[in-house]
């Protein structure tokens, strides 16, 4: 089992206010306008007539101004589930060799670093990673990144991915997100925590768990789901959910359109947005982010509802037919869900963004962590870079470069042209001789060739793109297989599969 990484960031925290039963035992108290009610549970008191109830955004919300007081911390008290998806069969080919959260991302990173660093900023220490598909390059990427020791003495954390497998009991591979939990079940209840925080391997955001836990906690909730506010043309691509005046999810609508979307309209100043923007983003859509209160997610999957699949299509809208307590927790920032080529195309170039990218890896109060992997500087040779992102250990000879993102180790050589992609770089370099046997043999080393044109496309890691090569989808074809020639285009994107080569003076 690995362990997980060094540094976190550092987080003020204030015990939160607590309360002794009768028994003794040590209860958390609500906040104002809370009482307890049979059996410990915290019941809002009556508010006077004439006076609406109203949420305060700081429980709410997760705005940079909120304070955090978990007690007990994070660390020893919340479970990290990160689900790693399925095949996914939207991304392929980028999926055709790795599992979805091992696809490369933003140059020097993957995107399961983004859940597993926001759980350790988060102080979230112990976490697993669910997978099913090609996970030999997820494992040696966590094993890699996150293998020290940290939280020290009797608070170790780790990062473990589990893997699908078949036992006695269960001789299937995971169903869906709910069947993966509660395959391994028997090793989560083995954790002694307050909470299972659940993750998803393929969104890229920055957020602060503390704060969903917290309001978690403030509002006394079975189950508290993150809600992203949006308007009405983005909505029809979401699942909807409508809360009552105190946050509590009332209503599912899978992508809701006409009349039905129309009903879904929510007060979204309930969750702490201003009026403004309230007014802008009447509808809330459930990210796939999602804590459970222990008792309650072992009572759902294995005596309520032992047979789903899903949490978001039935676990959830399920607990709340039962008359469990599902709270909506507002996240109002950037948010992306990296399920298909475009949108993975659209947030890494999202990140070259001027003057403020749509997500940035330079906030030092959240840091993105990743494999450490001691590559020397880039080397830029008289080459004409803008408004681009350059990962480590590159060498880039009298080319030009606009609008793109280059991956670790690339190699791009004299007259070439890259505009508007994506190059993922490569696992290894190659040493002059290989370098010479190819030229002699008439192969292509890795990288882009000389006078290569490469433009509103992915080139996946190890690609071998030949001399005079034009990557251009140069009759805008929208969809097309071309595996067996090294190549895919979808949505008007030409992704160049893993490891493919391109011969000199190919036109795509």
């Amino acid at each position: 089992m690995a362990t997980a990484t060094g540094a976190m960031a550092a987080t003020s925290m204030a015990p939160i206010p607590a309360a002794f039963s009768a028994t003794g035992d040590l209860r958390r108290a609500g906040p104002p306008g809370w009482r307890r009610g049979a059996g410990g549970r915290r019941l809002r008191a009556a508010v006077p007539a004439g006076r609406p109830f109203v949420f305060s955004p700081r429980a709410v919300s997760d705005s940079k101004s909120s304070q955090t007081c978990l007690d007990p911390d994070a660390s020893t008290s919340v479970l990290g589930i990160i689900l790693g998806g399925g095949a996914g069969t939207r991304l392929y080919p980028l999926t055709k060799k790795r599992a979805k959260p091992a696809v490369p991302l933003g140059a020097n990173y993957r995107l399961i670093d983004i859940p597993v660093s926001n759980c350790l900023n988060s102080n979230v220490s112990k976490i697993y990673v669910l997978t099913q598909f090609n996970s030999a390059s997820l494992n040696r990427h966590l094993s890699r990144a996150y293998g020290n020791n940290i939280g020290g003495y009797k608070n170790e954390g780790f990062v473990e991915v589990l893997a699908a497998q078949q036992s006695p009991e269960n001789p299937n591979w995971f169903q869906g997100t709910a069947d993966a939990v509660r395959q391994y079940l028997w090793l989560f209840e083995e954790h002694d925590v307050m909470e299972y925080l659940i993750l998803a391997g393929d969104h890229l955001y920055r957020m602060d768990y503390q704060k969903f836990i917290q309001a978690h906690r403030e509002t006394d909730a079975d189950i508290t789901v993150a809600a992203l506010p949006m308007d009405e043309q983005r909505a029809t691509a979401f699942g909807l959910m409508k809360i009552d005046d105190e946050g509590r999810i009332i209503e599912f609508a899978e992508k809701p359109k006409g009349e039905k979307l129309k009903s879904m309209m929510v007060d979204t100043t309930i969750l702490g947005l201003d009026n403004e923007r309230a007014k802008e983003l009447p509808y809330i859509a459930s990210m796939g982010i999602y804590v459970f209160s222990k008792d309650v997610m072992l009572r759902l999957l294995r005596e309520k509802f032992p047979s789903a699949n899903d949490f978001g299509s039935e676990v959830i809208p399920g607990a709340t037919e039962v008359g469990m307590r599902v709270q909506a927790y507002l996240y109002d920032g950037y948010w992306e869900d990296i399920g298909t080529i475009e949108a993975f195309y659209n947030a890494n170039l999202g990140i070259t963004k001027k003057p403020v990218p749509d997500f940035s890896f330079y906030d030092r109060s959240a840091p993105i962590y990743t494999q450490p992997r001691y590559l020397p500087p880039s080397k830029v040779l008289d080459a004409d870079v803008t408004d681009s992102v350059i990962g480590e250990g590159c060498v880039i000879k009298h080319c030009t470069i606009n609008h793109s993102v280059v991956g670790l180790r690339s190699c791009i050589s004299e007259g070439a042209v890259i505009e508007d992609s994506l190059l993922m770089g490569a696992d290894y370099y190659e040493t002059e001789n290989d370098k010479k046997v190819l030229s002699e043999t008439g192969g292509i080393p890795i990288g882009i060739g000389k006078n290569a044109h490469i433009r509103k496309a992915i080139i996946d890691k190890n690609a071998r793109i030949g001399e005079n090569v034009q990557i251009i989808n140069f009759h805008n074809v929208q969809e097309a297989v071309r595996e067996t020639e090294g190549y895919f285009i979808k949505s008007g994107i030409v992704t160049v599969i893993k490891d493919a080569v391109i011969p000199s003076g190919t036109v795509i």
